[in-house]
C-alpha cells in the first residue's frame, strides 16, 4: 500500500468519537489526507492512538506509512506501539541513580534502544531475587540523564513474568547487579488478549 492508502486504512480503526485532548477527531485527519497533508496527518492518528488502545493493524499500518515518508523518530514510535500491543506495557516514574551513586555515566537513550533488567518481585527456585528483562522508552525525552527523573514506557521481553505488577508498585532497574534506578509503577497494560489495567 501507498502512504495514503496506509493512512486511510489506519484512520478507519480510530472510532468517530474518540478524541485528543484539543478535541482533534478522525475528521480532522480525513481532511488533512484530503489536502494531501500526509505528515500532519499521520501526527494527529499518532495522537488519537495515544489515549486509546487500538489494534496492532493501526499501529503497524502507521508505521509503514512513516518509514514511507522517512520519519524515523515516528516509525520507532510505531513499532514500539506495535511492541506494547504484543507484549503490553507499563508506564513508570522512574529516578536514575546519580553519576557518583552508580555505574552509568551516560545518559539512557529514550527510543526504546536500552533492555534493562528489572526486579518486580519474581524469585528464582532457590527463593532468590530474580530480575526480568524490559525494554525502556523515556516520555518527552530524548534521553535521561544520570540523577534524572521521568515517566518511562516498558515492554517486557516475557509479558507472562510481569502478570503480578500493579500500579503504585516500586520496582528496581539493573544495568549490572547494582540498583541503576527506581520506580513507582503508574500503569499497567497486558498484552491484546487481555484488558488494561490502571
Amino acid at each position: 500500500m501507498d502512504v495514503i492508502e496506509l493512512l486511510e486504512s489506519a484512520s478507519l480503526l480510530v472510532p468517530e468519537d474518540v478524541a485528543t485532548v484539543n478535541d482533534i477527531t478522525v475528521r480532522d485527519v480525513w481532511d488533512y489526507l484530503a489536502h494531501d497533508e500526509w505528515q500532519i496527518a499521520l501526527s494527529l492518528l499518532e495522537e488519537l492512538g495515544d489515549g486509546q488502545t487500538l489494534p496492532l493493524t493501526f499501529w503497524e499500518q502507521l508505521a509503514e506509512a512513516a518509514e514511507q515518508l522517512r520519519l524515523e523518530r515516528s516509525a520507532a514510535w510505531c513499532h514500539w506501539r506495535c511492541s506494547e500491543v504484543r507484549n503490553g506495557m507499563v508506564r513508570a516514574d522512574l529516578t536514575l541513580r546519580a553519576a557518583a551513586e552508580a555505574r552509568r555515566r551516560t545518559p539512557v537513550p529514550a527510543h526504546g534502544v536500552l533492555r534493562p533488567m528489572w526486579d518486580i518481585g519474581n524469585v528464582s527456585a532457590g527463593g532468590e531475587a530474580s530480575v526480568n528483562i524490559a525494554r525502556l522508552w523515556v516520555e518527552d525525552m530524548p534521553s535521561l540523564e544520570p540523577g534524572g527523573r521521568a515517566t518511562v514506557r516498558l515492554v517486557p521481553l516475557t509479558p507472562s513474568h510481569w502478570r503480578h505488577v500493579k500500579p503504585g508498585q516500586r520496582i528496581t532497574m539493573h544495568e549490572d547487579r547494582t540498583v541503576a534506578g527506581t520506580a513507582v509503577v503508574l500503569e499497567v497494560r497486558l498484552p491484546a488478549t487481555s484488558g488494561p489495567t490502571r
